[in-house]
């Protein structure tokens, strides 16, 4: 008897999803989130330091370019409807973001930074339907989990490594000189697409899909159900800098203000590598539970949200204590952001998954700023645990609506 190697279509899945073209979308997500947190983090500097700007303006500039961003997402649904056209976005976006992100170092005025940082971020918009999109095109739908994870996973990989860049670069040559140099790796992440877009089997179809805004159709069905949970979720999903902030204030009468705000950046960082490690079993656990699993997997996110932001409602100063609720809302994220991505690539139509990507986006950017406000005023005239308080019950509905929803299906 003679042995004799599988045919490849029939290779255990887990072999087939970590595609070239998988990896190359997972490549441009780490080099862009590299090129653009230098600039990110640099900005105040540049703009209050070498501009002398007064710190009002870094919070006009950055909400300004919020929204933009948010908005730029619905429309670039819109255009990633289009196989053809998707490509071309998100190429676009990825090189865009970079050029114009990077130019802020030459400014010399500060209407020039924000009119710079607006369009970066504009541009940054409109490529997230299309990156999401292309990747529902290149994996099976049973490792849908696995591939969004994996997307994620390089995200925050990105978000760890780009500040730890930016302050060698600044040690090195500067702060302005460090953010054009922000221009390499983000260059690198559209040759990054331009690699992925090749491994990917071209649109059988050459008709153009006429540009057209559709919300019903995207709306219909569990789709527009879980849409409904997914937005109760993010008007309770606060800015990660009011973490930091919370875990500032009650470090400080013990261990002074600049000490604590070194260990809460540092809790910030756990956070991150919480997010970055729970992404791809998140995935593979969604993978595994089938239909519903995204739904489940989803469910289980916000539950680490729901404790995390518990957790800050208490008045806890000891850096151990303070970590657990870090962690939980890392892994929560991790989980969370994962599985969204899986459960509209699984449900959308396919005609309409650039669309589904943006609605999903927009209603992740409205939430975000409706919880950011919200819960910043409450801080203000209630109290910390106060906002959190109000977080917290945000959390609790939208997993008895996930939990429903997981019951039906």
């Amino acid at each position: 008897m003679t042995d004799t190697a599988p045919p490849a279509d029939t290779a255990p899945d887990q072999d087939r999803w970590l595609t070239p073209g998988v990896k190359g979308i997972g490549s441009a997500s780490f080099l862009a989130d590299v090129g653009h947190e230098i600039p990110t983090a640099l900005l105040p500097s540049l703009l209050t330091s070498t501009l002398g700007a007064p710190a009002a303006a870094l919070g006009a500039i950055e909400g300004i370019s919020d929204a933009l961003a948010g908005a730029a997402r619905f429309g670039g649904g819109v255009l990633a409807d289009d196989p053809a056209r998707r490509r071309k976005v998100a190429v676009g976006g990825y090189a865009t973001t970079a050029v114009l992100g990077a130019a802020t170092a030459g400014a010399t005025a500060v209407w020039q930074v924000g009119l710079l940082r607006a369009a970066a971020w504009t541009a940054r918009g409109l490529r997230v339907p299309a990156r999401n999109a292309l990747l529902a095109d290149i994996v099976p739908p049973k490792a849908y989990g696995r591939a969004y994870g994996f997307e994620r996973m390089m995200d925050n990989l990105g978000a760890i490594f780009g500040p730890l860049l930016a302050l060698g670069l600044v040690a090195w040559v500067g702060v302005q000189w460090a953010i054009g140099l922000s221009v390499i790796p983000g260059l690198m992440a559209a040759g990054a697409i331009i690699y992925a877009i090749r491994k990917t089997p071209r649109p059988t179809s050459r008709d153009k899909v006429p540009l057209k805004i559709r919300i019903k159709p995207v709306l219909r069905g569990d789709l527009g159900k879980l849409l409904g949970a997914v937005a109760a979720f993010e008007v309770g999903n606060v800015a990660a800098t009011l973490l930091i902030l919370r875990a500032s204030d009650l470090l400080t009468p013990e261990h002074g203000t600049k000490t604590a705000t070194t260990i809460a950046l540092g809790l910030y960082a756990a956070y991150n590598v919480a997010a970055t490690v729970a992404s791809v079993p998140a995935g593979r656990l969604s993978d595994k539970l089938g239909h519903r699993g995204p739904v489940i997997v989803l469910a289980g996110g916000v539950a680490a949200f729901a404790f995390s932001y518990g957790l800050f409602t208490i008045d806890a100063s000891a850096i151990a204590l303070l970590a657990i609720p870090f962690v939980l809302a890392g892994v929560g994220i991790g989980a969370v952001e994962t599985a969204q991505h899986s459960a509209v690539a699984a449900l959308a139509p396919k005609g309409l998954r650039g669309s589904a990507f943006g609605m999903l986006a927009t209603v992740q950017s409205l939430g975000n700023l409706a919880a950011s406000t919200i819960a910043g005023i409450l801080w203000t005239t209630v109290s910390p645990a106060a906002a959190f308080t109000y977080l917290t019950a945000w959390m609790v509905l939208a997993l008895a609506g996930l939990l429903i929803s997981a019951r039906r299906r």
